[in-house]
């Protein structure tokens, strides 16, 4: 599936409620597209029936191997085939053991077969959630932890695999069980035992259902806590650098312990529900046993029933203690399993900010010409960022955008981007409004050298051919040597293999930069954006990446985006951004002659630098 297709493929809607998310869960259990899969729900469900009627059918035959074996048993005269039968121990206790085993059998092939269904219903919901989540506003995703975004997602899956496992292999199964078991009860005994093992199935039912309920207000408060300390641990690590900066490691190990002190307290209370939970299921299921075989005890003195009869209603009361476990073991799991995919449908129903609309057509360019038009944006009602924005970048030409930090600078870019939508005005490529458009096709068109340039944790050689996936070697290699990286990365041990570790840490900033820069040029659009890709380099290395940036945006329309603005003295256009507005313009000669914001900028830089290198002279004659 395509990536525009990814984007504008509808969001089912699950719901929080058992029943609605079965009924969610329902397509991807009984896929429409795939027949193999429907047949192996078929032949999991058959296997299921077969097993269950065995394993009713299987105290029967312990019934009939203690009669076989007292003396009491039933003598007749003259017994039909099936009366002898029951009457050989040797057989019965055979067919005891084959039924058992068959049961067991029948029972793994029903879960070998609904395995690849359960599977392929997990994997399908966890890409649609994973598309939706780069589907999402980067608004959303500034705003979010990593760390807990993560484990929501992880618990989500858990979550689904749960409800489809204990639905399909322990639910339905159960019902069976149950029915069958209490069909054979009534017709072996009388109906008052039914009757006895109904009222204990309700009430431990029905306390297995409020002691559950119980506990979901605790494993809430569990998997908040754990997300909060799963959310400092990885932001403490992220951060590791900055940590050792500032020496504050105790500080970081004090806050992440008191985050998994809170989910200690949290776990605590849940393992102790659950204890409190099994000594009631225990002992409710405890009475009805007792008051079942006392029963059958009494009739079996007054010779109205066989032993057989006591060993089978006992083996039946035991073999019903499994079912009704797992039935409050279902209510619980299922019931746990929603409070852990509630925030991933959550997730699921946080709306797309930025949508394209029916039948978008693709993004035509024919010379590149990129213009903003009126526009204005904010990211709060409160504050607007852009108030009437207008400048143009001819085909081919350079605009580089300076101006104080906060005055909308890298909101450009986004906007280009289309990571937001403008709230007034338009942009447009060639004359074609960018909201008109498919995403996919506009951000084809358009290359990203950033500042901070943030690199997979995989291969120098994966992360420039993410420029273009599926580019041959050699196509990465020219980029390399293009953006003047191919001498460094032969000097790697493992050469294009090696492992940039993770966000490109292993990398220095300029070596970043120039995978940036690789990537960019293994892309070759035919649009441009510099967001500030020199600001965070020292002079040296600044000089050297500003060449390559030179040689790339040759013949493309480029929109740069500046912090030192020795950066951008050769640009087509510069303009001053200040307040949300342009408040200057012109080339870099125009702008000095201005004696205005630029120029009181350059002077400001100028006097920074002449500082930098003096001081720099002075260490190197102390050193």
């Amino acid at each position: 599936m395509s990536p525009s297709q990814l984007q504008n493929t509808p969001m089912p809607k699950p719901k929080a409620k058992a029943s609605e998310t079965i009924a969610f869960l329902k397509p991807y259990l009984w896929p429409s597209d795939r027949t193999d899969l429907k047949i192996q729900v078929i032949w999991a469900l058959l296997a299921m029936l077969v097993g269950k009627v065995l394993t009713a059918f299987t105290p029967l035959t312990f019934k009939w191997a203690t009669n076989a074996l007292t003396v009491h048993a039933p003598q007749l005269a003259h017994p039909d085939w099936w009366t002898m039968i029951i009457s050989m121990p040797l057989v019965m206790v055979a067919a005891y053991g084959i039924v058992r085993i068959l049961f067991n059998v029948f029972n793994n092939i029903r879960d070998a077969m609904f395995a690849a269904v359960g599977q392929h219903a997990v994997r399908g919901l966890a890409n649609r959630a994973f598309v939706h989540l780069h589907n999402l506003s980067l608004r959303f995703h500034l705003q979010r932890r990593t760390g807990g975004l993560s484990r929501v997602i992880e618990r989500g899956k858990a979550g689904i695999e749960t409800i489809i496992r204990l639905t399909m292999m322990v639910g339905i199964p159960t019902i069976v069980e149950f029915v069958l078991t209490a069909a054979i009860i009534a017709f072996q005994f009388d109906l008052i035992y039914v009757a006895v093992v109904a009222v204990t199935v309700v009430v431990y039912v029905w306390f297995s259902i409020v002691a559950s309920n119980w506990r979901i207000s605790i494993r809430k408060d569990m998997n908040e806590a754990d997300s909060d300390s799963m959310s400092k641990a990885v932001d403490s690590l992220l951060n590791f650098e900055t940590v050792k900066y500032f020496g504050n490691e105790a500080h970081e190990s004090a806050r992440y312990d008191r985050a998994t002190a809170m989910y200690e307290k949290a776990a605590i209370k849940t393992y102790t529900s659950l204890a409190w939970l099994n000594i009631g299921q225990t002992v409710i299921f405890g009475i009805g046993m007792l008051a079942v075989m006392v029963m059958s005890v009494l009739e079996v003195m007054h010779g109205t029933k066989t032993l057989g009869h006591l060993v089978m209603v006992n083996a039946y009361m035991m073999q019903l203690s499994i079912p009704l476990n797992f039935i409050g073991t279902l209510y619980r799991e299922i019931s746990t399993g929603l409070i852990d995919m509630e925030a991933m449908f959550k997730l699921l129903d946080e709306p797309q900010e930025v949508t394209d609309k029916a039948d978008a057509p693709d993004l035509v360019i024919s010379d590149g010409k990129v213009a903003f038009k009126d526009v204005i944006f904010s990211y709060d009602p409160d504050r607007e960022i852009l108030k009437g924005v207008s400048f143009e970048i001819p085909a081919g030409k350079t605009v580089a955008v300076v101006g104080p930090s906060g005055a909308g600078k890298s909101t450009l870019s986004r906007l280009l981007f289309r990571f937001y939508d403008v709230k007034g005005g338009s942009i447009e490529i060639d004359g074609q409004d960018i909201r008109e458009v498919n995403q996919a096709s506009l951000r084809k068109a358009i290359g990203m050298v950033p500042q901070d340039t943030v690199l997979f944790n995989d291969t120098v050689g994966y992360n420039i051919g993410y420029g273009r996936y599926g580019a041959s070697r050699e196509e990465i290699e020219d980029a390399a040597e293009a953006a003047q990286i191919a001498g460094f990365i032969s000097t790697l041990p493992k050469g294009y293999e090696t492992e940039v570790g993770e966000r490109g840490l292993k990398l220095s900033g300029g070596e970043k930069q120039r995978v940036a820069i690789a990537r960019t040029l293994l892309k070759a659009p035919p649009i441009l954006i510099l967001d500030e890709a020199t600001s965070a380099l020292d002079t040296h290395t600044e000089r050297e990446i500003q060449a390559s940036l030179d040689d790339v945006s040759k013949n493309r329309t480029t929109l740069v985006i500046a912090h030192r603005l020795s950066t951008v003295v050769g640009a087509d256009e510069i303009l001053v951004l200040k307040d949300g507005v342009v408040a200057e313009r012109g080339r870099h000669s125009d702008l000095m002659k201005l004696n205005g914001i630029y120029h009181s900028m350059w002077e400001r830089q100028r006097a920074a630098d002449a500082a930098r290198e003096t001081l720099a002279k002075v260490v190197a004659e102390v050193e």
